[in-house]
This record gives C-alpha cells, sequence and structure tokens, in this order.
C-alpha cells in the first residue's frame, strides 16, 4: 500500500504553519499551536484516529486565536485531501457517537469530494482556555471544506463546554478513522461515478 503520508506549509502574514499527518499512523501528536485547548482538540482527533500528527505553528496570538486556528484546518484539510489521493479503495463513511460525561456528541463523514458541513454545538461560554468557541465550528467547517467532505457533527446534549467540545473533536478522529479506512474488498474508487475527487 502505497503511504498515505501528506506535508502542508502555509505562510501567510498572519501564520506560518507546517503540518505532517500519517493516515497509517499509531496516534502520535506532536502539536504546537500556542493554543493550548486546541492542542488538546488536535491531540484527540490524532489519538482516536490513529493517526500520526504533527503540527507547529506561529501565529498573530497577540491579536486573537482565529487566524492560528482557521489556518491550522486548512492545512488539515488539505493535508487529509492529499494523503488520501485518488480516495481509491477507502470506506468512504464513518459514524461515531462519543460521550464525554454528561455530553454526548455524534460525528457523521463521507468522503465525497463534496465539501459541506452541518455542524450544531452550541456553547455557553466565550472561551475554553485561549480558544474561542465560535471556532469550534469555524474549524470543524474548514477542515470540511479542504478536506472536500460531507460532515455532520452534533453536540446531542451536554452542560460543561470542555466535554462538548472533547466529545465532539473524539468523534470526529473516530469517524474519520473509519472512513479513511482501507476496504479490502473494494480495490476501485467507492462511488457510481468513478471519481470522489471531482
Amino acid at each position: 500500500m502505497t503511504e498515505r503520508i501528506a506535508e502542508i506549509k502555509r505562510d501567510t502574514k498572519e501564520t506560518g504553519i507546517e503540518l505532517t499527518l500519517n493516515l497509517d499512523g499509531a496516534g502520535v501528536a506532536e502539536i504546537n499551536s500556542g493554543i493550548g485547548f486546541f492542542d488538546h482538540m488536535l491531540t484527540h482527533i490524532a489519538l482516536h484516529g490513529k493517526f500520526d500528527l504533527r503540527v507547529q505553528a506561529r501565529g498573530d496570538l497577540h491579536i486573537d486565536a482565529h487566524h492560528s486556528i482557521e489556518d491550522i484546518a486548512i492545512c488539515l484539510g488539505r493535508a487529509i485531501d492529499e494523503a488520501l489521493d485518488s480516495r481509491a479503495g477507502i470506506q468512504r463513511m464513518g459514524a461515531a457517537y462519543v460521550p464525554m460525561d454528561e455530553a454526548l456528541a455524534r460525528v457523521v463523514i463521507d468522503l465525497s469530494g463534496r465539501a459541506y458541513a452541518v455542524i450544531k454545538a452550541d456553547f455557553d461560554t466565550p472561551l475554553m482556555g485561549q480558544m474561542p468557541t465560535d471556532l469550534v465550528r469555524h474549524g470543524l467547517e474548514t477542515i470540511a471544506a479542504h478536506g472536500k467532505m460531507n460532515l455532520h457533527a452534533e453536540v446531542l446534549y451536554g452542560r460543561n463546554d470542555h466535554h462538548k467540545a472533547e466529545a465532539l473533536f473524539k468523534a470526529f478522529g473516530r469517524a474519520l478513522a473509519q472512513a479513511v479506512a482501507i476496504d479490502p474488498g473494494r480495490p476501485g474508487v467507492p462511488s457510481t461515478k468513478g471519481t470522489l475527487t471531482e
């Protein structure tokens, strides 16, 4: 099997991102975004997806966390897309429910090649550490757009914002792991169109 690894670099006046993703890793995360809570969420994606994920970022955090989170999400989406190549042989779809104490999240993914996201997650506080809670939705939407995936992610219920976000990112990692998994009985592209990249 060809290695499913992507290295993405993004340099702007606002951020500098270096991101490496191995879809067939062991769940190893080396992440330094400068935003502790976001590092924590990305680590959950890697661990629960069994992806190796390395992120080194510098950003204009003296302004706020928006540009850094957005640009890392762009890079992660692009890395998913690039590592999948033609998307031949993959399961294509994945779903996961994850509880975190009183919170429950559901994520469903179709690596359809068509970008669409429906994110339903309400938070009660403006910040989790240094991460604005509105960037949970925006970050996932951005990953979906650049990863060319159909993403439905929802916090079904919960009280604690940390628990709700953590359940959501764990579920994203597990659903993505199912979707990118190789199906030994399906050598071709899992689509009646014959392509998932256009």
